[in-house]
């Protein structure tokens, strides 16, 4: 009897999860305060070429409209942008071996844990985007933390950021969000 109380509280506590992890973003929580979190090695606040040297956790200008995620490869860095155009967060990301053209995209699927390409165990998988060679991409945040550079011998697409950062992301990118990446 105890085991049976057991799985059916497992397989509840199973179902309470993928149901917040797929809340619709008109029934989400409140989205959190503009924040930032920078790279190690790095002073707070600045971002290598960034395009505005005087305002480096601006939005870059040429990221479109609208609600979105905006990635910046050459600075690193990601944004998540709310409707009227104003940024909530802004943090420093590890881009993975194979990158995607800058462009728009939409997110196309989402995974709350998963084993990445690379091995390491993962968490808050937003993928949007699939690289030359068939190589998905998408958003992740290893579950021991670490932001360590990718093998560049090997072909992986998951741009990794710092745990509360993927927790933004989650909540923030759901199926359809638009991502917009810029050089």
């Amino acid at each position: 009897m105890a085991g049976l109380t057991a799985a059916a509280l497992a397989a509840v506590g199973f179902l309470a999860y993928q149901a917040s992890a797929n809340v619709p973003e008109t029934l989400a929580a409140p989205s959190p305060k503009a924040t930032s979190t920078a790279p190690a090695g790095h002073a707070a606040g600045h971002a290598a070429g960034h395009k505005d040297k005087k305002h480096p956790l601006t939005v870059p200008a040429d990221s479109g409209t609208g609600a979105r995620v905006v990635y910046a490869l050459d600075d690193r860095r990601v944004w998540l942008v709310d409707a009227k155009g104003k940024m909530i967060r802004s943090f420093a990301v590890m881009p993975s071996s194979v990158n995607p053209r800058p462009g728009s995209y939409k997110v196309r699927s989402r995974t709350g844990v998963i084993k990445g390409s690379d091995g390491v165990p993962i968490e808050h998988v937003v993928l949007f985007a699939m690289a030359d060679g068939g190589v998905p991409v998408g958003f992740s945040a290893a579950q021991d933390g670490s932001m360590k550079s990718p093998d560049p011998k090997r072909k992986t697409g998951g741009v990794r950021m710092k745990r509360a950062d993927g927790n933004a992301m989650w909540a923030f990118a759901t199926v359809g969000a638009k991502v917009v990446v810029v050089p």
